[in-house]
């Protein structure tokens, strides 16, 4: 008899489970603990169960931990795990520690592969294959705290492969069970998701004032810039999403992040600057500049981390907020989609 893998499960979940198994509510929320805080995967030893109750998990079920088929370090301290799920393909997660601050901060994939097509992303490359399961996102954090810890990270971000936006019902299913007290008890306000603009999924966000934090990875200041490099803004232009934007922080009270990738010659100009400071102004953000990590078969240039600075100095105080971030993991090519790019045992 096939075992059904409790991998993704929420605590409401197992709470039905253990119902239609005949047993008490509560036995679910006590495997949520188990499961997720405790991060054991041997049901014969979880200990406040009764016997009758490990019997019938043992029997039926299973809790499969992923293990990465690559594990690359960085000589910046930055790693990089490629998972192989069960139909073949490829997903990444990417763990990055920050000495002077302290966080660590793990950037998971929410899809195998990606349907935008944004002509600079190594995932496009890949094509889209599926949108991942709930217990295929929460695994890649459950192996980190198997492996680690608790404290093998402080901040998750959607940054990794996929679109978010675009399989938004598992992820908050995931952001639920790192979210929950008997689960992670992972801070909200320490999760991010990531969109290259996908506004039904903001709207939502804004109509349940979910307490995530939203970025936005924008990378051109204008319409007619940003849809040569993203596809996405034929459907979702720069008015409606910036509409959207300014609605979602009216609605949570909280600010966007722009993520904004410096491509040489083509978005780093004074006029971008201007264009930039116009386009965001009325709209609570900080703007995170990250001069663009090569992808090996991409025509886009790394400007230099002199011109980074300009740029940033030229930025602020045009806008409220603006952080450089450093390229991590370069060595080991970290950009998203990288790794899975060179084990496409399956595209799509």
């Amino acid at each position: 008899m096939t075992r059904t893998d409790l991998m993704g499960y929420t605590s409401a979940e197992l709470e039905k489970l253990m119902t239609e198994l005949g047993e008490k509510p509560f036995h679910g929320r006590q495997l949520f603990k188990w499961l997720y805080k405790i991060t054991q995967p041997d049901f014969e030893t979880l200990t406040d169960l009764s016997k009758q109750v490990r019997t019938k998990l043992i029997e039926q079920f299973t809790y499969t931990i992923p293990e990465p088929e690559k594990d690359l370090l960085s000589e910046d301290g930055t790693r990089k795990f490629l998972f192989r799920l069960t139909d073949g393909f490829a997903i990444e997660s990417v763990l990055i520690p920050d000495p002077e601050s302290g966080r660590v901060t793990v950037c998971v994939s929410s899809q195998a592969g990606c349907a935008l097509n944004c002509a600079f992303c190594a995932t496009a490359q890949l094509g889209f294959a599926r949108n991942l399961t709930v217990g295929e996102i929460i695994g890649q954090l459950v192996y980190l705290r198997h492996r680690f810890g608790p404290g093998a990270f402080t901040n998750v971000v959607f940054m990794g492969m996929g679109e978010p936006m675009l399989n938004l019902d598992r992820v908050l299913a995931a952001v639920g069970i790192m979210t929950d007290g008997a689960g992670f008890s992972h801070a909200a306000k320490k999760v991010t998701v990531s969109t290259a603009g996908i506004v039904p999924g903001i709207e939502h966000l804004a109509a349940i004032r979910s307490k995530v934090r939203l970025a936005v990875s924008l990378n051109a200041p204008t319409q007619e810039k940003r849809v040569q490099i993203m596809p996405i803004t034929k459907k979702y232009p720069l008015p409606v999403l910036m509409n959207a934007l300014k609605k979602y922080t009216q609605s949570t009270g909280t600010r966007v992040t722009f993520e904004y990738a410096l491509f040489s010659g083509f978005n780093d100009t004074s006029d971008d600057v201007q264009s930039l400071a116009h386009l965001v102004r009325g709209i609570p953000c900080k703007i995170n500049l990250l001069a663009y990590n090569p992808v090996d078969g991409l025509p886009f240039r790394r400007p230099s981390d002199s011109h980074v600075e300009w740029f940033a100095h030229q930025l602020y105080p045009r806008v409220p907020a603006v952080t450089v971030r450093k390229s991590r993991g370069v060595d080991i090519n970290a950009a998203c989609g990288q790794l899975a790019g060179e084990n496409p045992s399956r595209r799509n």
